[in-house]
């Protein structure tokens, strides 16, 4: 007999109970396909991977305290730009025609400038202006102001480092990296150490919940080592494998480590867009398959940006342009990104730069060629979704880059294009207030990055506690915390 049919004599052994079980059994099985089937196959009138927000519990907050830092080095800091002569690294700087500089350094809280390379480094601004924003008119945000250190998640330094490196290079650039106190940026940096270094809050935690916002990848490198157990708000970790001058005369090589900088405890931030916002239904016929503006040699990893450049510049349908930060440079920028299906971006001096936000403005679908690139907001949004991802290998091969675009359907470059659109509101910073002192837009930049902040207060309070515990006299040795 049988193995089976020793099972069914069995049953027919056991009786009517034994059906009855048999009966129950295959009705079970049934109820959970139909769950299943159900669950899995319901309609859903949008995508949802594109924006994978979790955090959506009207009671989460982030409670944030400010650290009593003078005005000197925020507000204080931009009146004293608004006072200075214009930027002779650029043609024509907006921020100083007749009339508009003396008003603007007279404000409480002044705006930021619109200075191309300075304005697209602002997080720190936007974020300050948050916090300062009177709470019943905090409707937006998930960071709550506290008071008392003892309540806050986190502290948050409200130093504009950006906007401080960007006034060095505007004076003489070429002391920039050196550690002398004529170097207005290195003595700010220090002056801040100083001071929340020495201030409870920094020695209750050893500085891991502090937050220093750093939208420049020059901002603060001076300083790296005291600030590395922080959170650090960065553009990229390009910026911090920088020549680290230990002398005046800047002749070191020294790169930062791995368990300095991470993914673990730090935060990608976006650059600000330089250019305007298009609307998908102002959207128009594109013309151009790729475009590029921008500059054509850089160090580091950016010289792939040359190789491109003479592998591209004579394809038919590709644009090929150096650009200029000036108002011409921007216009051009605006008609070439809007006109181009897709927009190319290769890595400069650091993995990204602000070309990125300006091509998802323009619904000009990325061509990310950048291999060590880490970008804003990953986890609550997919860039592949709306972005194409090459390798520096690929894109060096003759013609590859070119056929495989030509092979993207029509229909998948629209679905790229309806993307950008849904995720346009998480690269915007400017609230459309007076000084950035207003509510935010919920799904905008600013709440982007508290929510990703939030992500990392688990982890920042278990440091601290373990640090607590250390006995005097001991160290806890240094790991690297690799992604």
């Amino acid at each position: 007999m049988t193995k089976s049919s020793s099972s069914l004599s069995s049953s027919s052994v056991n009786g009517p109970w034994s059906i009855y079980k048999l009966f129950f059994s295959i009705s079970l099985i049934c109820t959970l396909f139909m769950s299943s089937y159900l669950l899995f196959n319901k309609p859903v009138s949008a995508p949802t991977s594109i924006l994978q927000n979790t955090l959506q519990d009207p009671g989460f907050t982030l409670k944030v305290f400010v650290s009593e830092l003078p005005r000197s080095y925020n507000y204080g800091l931009l009146q004293e730009y608004w006072s200075l002569p214009p930027d002779n690294r650029i043609r024509f700087d907006p921020d100083h025609v007749p009339g508009l500089k003396q008003n603007n350094s007279n404000l409480e809280f002044p705006p930021y400038p619109k200075n191309p390379v300075t304005t697209q480094n602002s997080a720190e601004y936007w974020l300050l202006g948050d916090l300062m924003t009177p709470e019943h008119l905090r409707n937006g945000s998930i960071a709550k102001r506290v008071y008392d250190v003892k309540e806050a998640d986190v502290v948050f330094v409200p130093f504009f480092s950006a906007l401080s490196c960007e006034m060095q290079l505007s004076i003489d650039r070429r002391i920039l990296p050196m550690k002398v106190m004529k170097n207005l940026d290195y003595k700010r940096q220090k002056e801040v150490i100083d001071i929340v270094t020495n201030s409870e809050a920094w020695k209750r935690s050893g500085g891991r919940d502090h937050i220093f916002a750093l939208s420049n990848p020059m901002a603060m490198w001076h300083v790296k080592d005291e600030i590395a157990p922080a959170i650090l708000l960065v553009v990229d970790f390009g910026g911090w494998v920088q020549i680290d001058a230990k002398a005046s005369h800047g002749n070191s090589n020294e790169k930062i480590g791995h368990t300095q900088v991470s993914l673990i405890k730090d935060v990608i931030v976006p650059y600000n867009h330089l250019l305007p916002a298009l609307q998908l239904s102002d959207n128009q016929p594109r013309h151009n398959l790729l475009f590029y503006k921008g500059a054509k040699h850089r160090q580091r990893g950016g010289v792939i940006r040359a190789k491109l450049w003479s592998m591209l510049e004579h394809e038919p349908g590709v644009v090929m342009e150096e650009g200029v930060a000036d108002e011409t440079g921007r216009q051009q920028s605006i008609k070439g990104m809007r006109d181009s299906e897709f927009c190319l971006h290769p890595a400069g001096d650091t993995p990204t730069s602000c070309r990125l936000f300006d091509a998802i403005q323009s619904l000009c679908i990325p061509v990310i060629v950048s291999d060590q690139i880490e970008l804003p907001f990953e986890g609550i949004i997919d860039y592949s979704e709306f972005s194409v991802f090459v390798s520096s290998n690929d894109a060096l091969q003759p013609k590859w880059l070119v056929t495989h675009l030509q092979n993207i359907s029509k229909e998948q470059r629209e679905e790229y294009r309806k993307n950008l659109a849904r995720v346009q509101p998480m690269f915007e910073y400017d609230n459309g207030f007076p000084g950035g002192i207003g509510p935010i837009d919920p799904n905008g930049t600013v709440n982007q990055i508290w929510k990703k902040i939030y992500h990392k207060v688990p982890m920042i309070k278990e440091a601290v506690t373990r640090n607590r515990r250390k006995p005097p006299g001991t160290s806890i040795p240094l790991r690297c915390q690799c992604t």
